[in-house]
């Protein structure tokens, strides 16, 4: 019989899974759908400033007040807006509801990890397992699940999209423009690639379907994930800190020279996953394949990630966070490169499919390993500490969007290069230090000791206490 927590970690990436099959699948079509003025990827920009600008207050304060749950139904009700403002393309309905996305999105990711990081506590103290390991695996299961929704999502784009009659084939003249081409031409052509939007008939049935599966991940959370910090929330909310206290949590945490150090790793993570979403997917697919095959594309990124989010998870206890770095940044490096040389055409369908299978192969990585070192370092400040990952994340999503429509592909190249490279130099340290200095987790103090008490007295109250308690100044 599964136990409690695993269950609700199963509860919560289900949730997921129907929420980012809808948001997955509009993200990954953007920039081709709604490539008019560039209204799809500054949109997509929109909703990572707003991500920024939420980051940096709200997590800690929702979440504190609302408690994981009900801050994360909360926070998916405003993905489902903006799938509703899909309906109706144009600047005034994406834009505000891209910002009340952003706005809500901070505490959901918070609220998750948060979530997540709680119940890898408490079932390693009740098992009498490495914390550690427990986290790894929880957040290995989540994304495994979540991230097959690129899978589901994309499927129902490409299987909709390709009942449209008016598929035309690509011309050469424009196959000549496709990927690092000449930047002359790159820039000429991309704000006016034929990406030709399919019939409104496929359009509002598909996002139809996508405002479906945002509700029914609301009542999945609502109605089966267990409240496991209500009590925590009511406490907080009897005995409340002063405003600015909450609210300047996240900028306290940057005292911590490590969140400093993990800066380049965490905007990585935003580059390199917006420039599969955005440049990848107009520059190369819709470009020389049509926007049909998008959804295809992100498939094979969707099951791959998948795939080897769960098999990383379980493999980091015996290999260790350095050598699945490494792994992720070899293959990311191998990637770039690559892409800087290739010409898509249509006659190398297959090679199409092999940068996002090796890409979602490295963010499988990036995801799993970056959220359970998050955890593990700042486990006395979790609300914090994910909320300043989001920040960071956030950023990278929002720069790359932003100059998407302004700089050569070869350009948005380099950057991401860059930013591997630097990402490599400043990781290290931080794992050295963690290897020579291991953070003492919050859970020693704040979770076993009470166990073992109710273990040696069998006392109910005691065991309850496990479970609701918040670690206090003096344990800090």
């Amino acid at each position: 019989m599964i136990s409690r927590n695993f269950k609700n970690v199963l509860v919560l990436s289900v949730g997921f899974l129907s929420l980012f099959t809808a948001y997955g699948g509009l993200q990954s079509l953007q920039s081709s759908l709604n490539a008019e003025q560039g209204m799809g990827v500054a949109s997509l920009s929109v909703i990572y400033a707003s991500l920024i600008v939420s980051s940096m207050f709200l997590p800690p304060i929702i979440i504190k007040n609302l408690g994981c749950k009900w801050s994360i139904v909360a926070s998916m009700a405003c993905y489902v807006a903006y799938s509703v403002g899909n309906l109706y393309p144009g600047w005034y309905t994406l834009i505000p509801t891209s910002v009340i996305l952003g706005l809500g999105g901070a505490t959901l990711w918070s609220a998750k990890c948060t979530y997540l990081t709680i119940s890898g506590n408490l079932q390693a103290a009740k098992d009498g397992k490495k914390v550690s390991d427990v986290i790894n695996q929880y957040f290995g299961i989540f994304f495994f699940i979540f991230q097959s929704s690129a899978v589901w999502g994309n499927l129902m784009s490409s299987l909709i999209f390709g009942q449209d009659t008016t598929i035309a084939s690509i011309p050469d003249e424009q196959l000549q423009t496709c990927g690092a081409a000449d930047c002359g031409l790159n820039v000429s052509s991309n704000s006016t690639t034929t990406t030709t939007r399919p019939a409104e008939t496929l359009v509002w049935r598909l996002v139809g379907c996508y405002i479906g599966l945002g509700v029914l991940a609301i009542l999945i959370v609502a109605v089966f994930l267990d409240n496991i910090d209500r009590e925590q929330a009511s406490e907080f909310r009897g005995n409340r800190e002063p405003f600015c206290h909450t609210f300047l949590a996240t900028f306290r945490l940057l005292k911590d020279w490590r969140l400093v150090a993990l800066i380049p790793l965490t905007m990585y993570s935003g580059v390199e996953q917006s420039f599969l979403a955005g440049e990848y997917t107009k520059n190369y697919v819709t470009c020389a394949l049509g926007i049909h095959y998008v959804g295809f594309v992100i498939i094979c990124f969707g099951a791959s990630h998948s795939l080897c989010s769960i098999l990383f998870g379980r493999l980091a206890r015996h290999t260790g966070r350095p050598k699945l770095f490494g792994l992720a940044a070899l293959s990311s490096l191998s990637c770039i490169i690559a892409l800087f040389f290739w010409r898509p055409h249509p006659d190398q369908l297959g090679v199409f499919f092999v940068f996002p299978a090796l890409w979602g192969m490295a963010d499988a990585i990036w995801q799993t390993q970056t959220h359970a070192l998050y955890g593990i370092l700042f486990s006395r400040d979790k609300e914090a500490a994910f909320a300043s990952y989001r920040i960071w994340e956030s950023l990278g999503y929002a720069i790359t969007f932003a100059y998407s429509n302004f700089l050569c592909l070869e350009y948005k190249l380099y950057i991401l290069l860059a930013a591997l490279l630097l990402m490599v130099v400043t990781y290290p340290i931080v794992e050295y230090y963690e290897h020579k200095n291991p953070t003492l987790p919050a859970e020693k103090g704040d979770y076993e000791r009470p166990m073992r008490t109710s273990r040696i007295a069998d006392n109910t109250n005691e065991e309850t206490e496990l479970h609701n308690r918040v670690p206090d100044k003096n344990d800090q």
